[in-house]
Formats: structure tokens, C-alpha cells, sequence
């Protein structure tokens, strides 16, 4: 993760980048952390198994993420368009 810092404030972790949002991926990797946990004394087996149900959450959740991101910069582009600005709707293809 390319994250600029990580800080654990009474059992809170605070994440920040620099100059820039979270990825799908880096909020991904935060979201599956919540959604399911893997206690260090849970019988090998199982903890594999687990690990690759994370992978699969880990996965899904950035695949709809994507999807989000895609969809909400069309509604912007549409309200731009409907505005007259069509020059600003270059700027969500960065």
C-alpha cells in the first residue's frame, strides 16, 4: 500500500496519503480488515481458508469500487454537459 502514514491511536489506525485519495485498493485492504478477522489461534486449515474468503471480499469490494467511481464521474459529466461546461468533462478522464 502506498500509504503515506499509519498511526495507532488508541486502538484507532489513521491512514493518510500524500497529494492524493485512497485507491480501490488501499480502501479495499481497510474495508476487508473490518468485515472479517482472523484470530492468530485458529487451527491452520481454516485460517488458509480464511485468507482466501478475504481475497475474494478483497477483490469484489474493488470491483464495485471501480464500477462506482466510473459511474458517479458519468453523472458528473452529465451535469457538466447539461451546464454548457462540456471542456470540464475532460478532466474526469485523469
Amino acid at each position: 500500500m502506498d500509504v503515506q502514514s499509519a498511526l495507532l491511536l488508541n486502538g484507532v489506525t489513521v491512514l493518510t496519503t500524500n497529494k492524493r485519495g485512497f485507491t480501490p485498493e488501499e480502501l479495499a485492504d481497510q474495508a476487508v480488515e473490518k468485515i472479517l478477522y482472523v484470530g492468530d489461534n485458529v487451527h491452520p486449515a481454516i485460517k488458509e481458508q480464511a485468507h482466501a474468503f478475504k481475497k475474494q471480499i478483497h477483490e469484489v469490494l474493488v470491483q464495485y469500487m471501480k464500477q462506482a467511481i466510473k459511474s458517479d464521474r458519468t453523472t458528473l459529466a452529465n451535469n457538466l454537459r447539461a451546464c454548457g461546461r462540456e471542456d470540464l468533462i475532460k478532466l474526469l478522464e485523469i
